[in-house]
């Protein structure tokens, strides 16, 4: 796709652009997919009143140069938006009213960030990173619409500014420079005129439970990784029956060169994952969930990609009942569970990981 000079006007990103059902929808949707995007989000359908994880992926420079800045404007109607940390980079935001007042988890909000931008970083051209943010979807939006995420990009020399938007009467158009964009669907188990089920999209079955000694392994799965991804999540459920404690120490699976359990926890409004040193505790007659946004198996070093549908054969090992075979699902990127698509209003979890997976 064509790319801007250094000296190249910056063109201004629009704070919202909403495109309903009588628009044509899946025109919209189709003309953005299928737009030559390198700024895109991760993310592509979210839930109203839900929380939405954002995640910009910025697929390279300007013409070699290293990407020095990265800014995204959250929309009207978008609300409680909170940047990740992202080591090496320093994170600036702006906060503004909002048009009118809209709800909340907490009540009602009336002002919020607009605008969250990391700085003083340098991503090579010939790499790829995440750019991580939470916020709400409010009831502004009804399944059927569309809403845009302008992106700017510096670098050290030249920018872009991808902000380009289908025109308001939905007629097609070639984007140059075509924002992101996050598909408003039903939540599960509501349909909606006109949008596309999220359960449309490939699944994968749960596992079935297994035993090592007194500890039960229900459902393992792993999520669906977009490519040249270094890091995978992995979940799954374990009871333990017996009457002596036990304890998770590891897991493998043949994509992975190693692995880590993570826990997530939430520290002044910012979501912080960290290993679990010396293991994850099971105590006699109790069960750990590990579920996204919360205790997590993290893959990393991988060597091949994971796709939605697949098997993968790999191993649990604990401190008393050994190292034990399972066999793990793979659903879709940002499921929240296995047998699902993906909602994007899921909950944080290891698909905001900062090993930038």
């Amino acid at each position: 796709m064509p790319r801007s000079c250094p000296c190249a006007p910056l063109r201004a990103a629009r704070p919202l652009a909403l495109i309903g059902p009588p628009l044509v929808p899946l025109l919209v949707s189709a003309l953005v997919s299928t737009a030559s995007a390198h700024a895109v989000l991760e993310r592509k359908e979210a839930v109203p009143n839900a929380a939405y994880r954002g995640v910009v992926q910025i697929m390279h420079g300007c013409d070699g140069r290293p990407t020095t800045r990265v800014s995204v404007t959250i929309p009207e109607g978008v609300t409680g938006a909170k940047p990740m940390p992202k080591p090496g980079w320093t994170i600036s935001t702006v906060k503004s009213a909002y048009a009118r007042p809209y709800p909340s988890f907490h009540g009602t909000v009336s002002e919020g960030v607009t605008r969250i931008t990391w700085t003083g970083g340098s991503l090579p051209d010939e790499q790829i990173d995440e750019f991580t943010f939470f916020a709400r979807i409010s009831d502004a939006f009804a399944p059927g619409a569309t809403i845009y995420f302008p992106v700017e990009q510096d670098c050290t020399e030249g920018s872009y500014r991808w902000s380009d938007v289908p025109s308001e009467d939905g007629t097609a158009q070639a984007l140059k420079a075509p924002a992101p964009a996050v598909r408003i669907v039903a939540a599960r188990g509501t349909a909606s005129p006109g949008t596309v089920s999220p359960g449309t999209a490939a699944q994968a079955p749960a596992a079935p439970a297994a035993k090592a000694g007194p500890i039960a392994i229900e459902t393992p799965w792993l999520r669906a990784t977009p490519g040249g991804a270094k890091v995978a999540g992995g979940y799954v459920t374990l009871r333990n029956t017996g009457t002596e404690p036990d304890r998770l120490t590891g897991a493998a699976i043949p994509q992975a060169g190693r692995s880590e359990i993570h826990s997530m926890t939430t520290e002044g409004g910012v979501m912080k994952m960290a290993p679990v040193e010396g293991g994850l505790a099971l105590a006699p007659g109790a069960s750990v969930a590990l579920k996204p946004g919360g205790y997590h198996l993290m893959f990393l070093d991988l060597k091949d990609g994971l796709k939605a549908g697949e098997t993968v054969s790999g191993t649990l090992t604990f401190e008393r009942a050994g190292t034990v075979p399972v066999t793990f699902t793979v659903a879709p990127i940002g499921a929240q569970a296995p047998g699902t698509a993906a909602p994007a209003a899921a909950a944080p979890d290891a698909g905001g990981h900062q090993h930038h997976h």
